[in-house]
């Protein structure tokens, strides 16, 4: 079972990763696998970010760990972009907190508004249901949870087999009314 662990960064990706890695869950991170390997096609200078090779990623996803088993999370603001995965878990935060992590983290104005509006906006959402079913994408909203609860509720999905769909079913959460506030505020 490979699940993406996706979500506008700041919504606690790497940290739930980290915290997965410690109770023996195999973790991926996307960027690291592309920076490894060389799976870069260039680099977006006005976002300071790579420019990910996913014929490449996935060609070796689909090699090293199509078969397996056990559960796989690959985690990665573009972890959506892999279609082999059976699941795809959208972290997701309110905006304002989301505007504090990028904050606390020194990102510029710029880049912090642009992520707090693909937040808002559903972008991510909008890009796992281009690639997979419905049926297959969960949201967890990380604004108020510790990142142990969050932890918790993830591995209970993989125990489970995602059999809960209703409690962490896509459009559950709505941060729309956001774009109509003053970001200064």
């Amino acid at each position: 079972m490979m699940i993406a662990l996706t979500g506008t960064p700041g919504t606690g990706k790497t940290t739930i990763a980290t915290l997965l890695q410690k109770k023996g869950v195999t973790v991926i991170s996307l960027n690291t696998l592309a920076l490894t390997n060389n799976y870069i096609l260039g680099k977006d200078l006005k976002r300071n970010s790579y420019i990910l090779d996913f014929k490449k990623i996935n060609n070796h996803i689909t090699t090293h760990y199509q078969t397996t088993t056990t559960p796989i999370i690959i985690e990665g603001h573009a972890a959506h972009w892999i279609p082999q995965t059976t699941w795809v878990v959208i972290l997701r935060c309110h905006p304002e907190n989301l505007r504090k992590r990028l904050e606390q983290k020194k990102w510029t104005h710029t880049k912090i508004q642009e992520n707090i509006d693909a937040e808002i906006l559903d972008i991510i959402l909008c890009e796992a249901t281009e690639i997979h079913h419905s049926h297959k994408l969960r949201e967890i909203d990380t604004t108020t949870q510790t990142p142990q609860e969050t932890t918790n509720i993830l591995l209970n999905l993989i125990k489970t087999n995602f059999t809960d769909t209703t409690t962490y079913c896509i459009g559950s959460i709505d941060w729309s009314e956001e774009i109509l506030k003053d970001p200064k505020q």
